[in-house]
């Protein structure tokens, strides 16, 4: 036999390696925790400038509406760590204000918003 190894039994591959594909921008969680302190912020300056419920409900979802086009263009062009957070801020934002229409329909039996 000597010095020469012997040929592979097939047990185990001996082909090249296989490769390894990475996402080119990969989403970072401080990324997302500045887009989430980024989207809240903005919601809640809209917010702000609402007088009674039915005026900050169509501030935040007009604001939320277009903070969802910059998380949109974000994820396609920028990065999409920040668009993540900004898609849950606004996620949250709404929610927050839609359980705030809910609680003041089922309080006063009449539908806030128009």
């Amino acid at each position: 036999m000597g010095i020469y190894p012997t040929p592979p039994s097939g047990l185990f591959p001996t082909g090249p390696p296989r490769r390894t594909y990475r996402e080119p921008h990969p989403v970072r969680s401080r990324a997302v925790l500045l887009g989430l302190a980024a989207g809240a912020g903005w919601l809640l300056l809209f917010a702000l400038l609402g007088s009674d419920l039915p005026s900050r409900v169509w501030w935040v979802v007009g604001a939320g509406a277009a903070a969802w086009s910059v998380a949109f263009w974000l994820a396609r062009y920028g990065d999409r760590g920040a668009a993540v957070g900004v898609a849950l801020a606004i996620g949250a934002g709404w929610t927050v204000v839609g359980g705030s229409v809910v609680v003041s329909w089922a309080a006063n039996g009449d539908w806030p918003l128009w």
